[in-house]
């Protein structure tokens, strides 16, 4: 219930996107996929969020990259069927934070058995 109301006041932060939304297939140069943990959902997801009407998809998935995984550098971003590819990834993930509870990196062909079946689905299609 604690994380519930803390993500309603997260959201409430940022204008309300009229339901578009910002995310991103994040590379390490290794070829391995990041995937966070939500302290408010379950499962391994892609990094993610909403985004401002007046935003484009890229823009949104690079900060959203930012916040969630702490990115601080990428090579190569292209966007393919609402989800945004960015290639040879750096980051540094927060000690802490509100919204994400863990980060981690996975091979495509050995991904954690309770990834979320959104995130599943926008995988298979890469």
């Amino acid at each position: 219930m604690v994380l519930t109301a803390g993500r309603r006041v997260l959201r409430g932060a940022r204008p309300a996107s009229g339901g578009l939304g910002a995310h991103a297939a994040a590379f390490t140069p290794a070829r391995r996929i990041i995937l966070v943990k939500l302290r408010y959902a379950p499962g391994w997801r892609l990094p993610g969020g909403g985004r401002d009407a007046d935003e484009d998809l890229e823009a949104a998935a690079l900060r959203e990259l930012r916040e969630e995984i702490g990115m601080t550098a990428h090579g190569r971003v292209r966007v393919n069927g609402g989800l945004a590819i960015v290639e040879d990834v750096a980051y540094r993930p927060r000690r802490w934070s509100w919204e994400v509870e863990a980060v981690c990196e996975a091979s495509l062909d050995c991904l954690p058995h309770d990834l979320s079946p959104r995130a599943r689905r926008w995988l298979e299609r890469l």
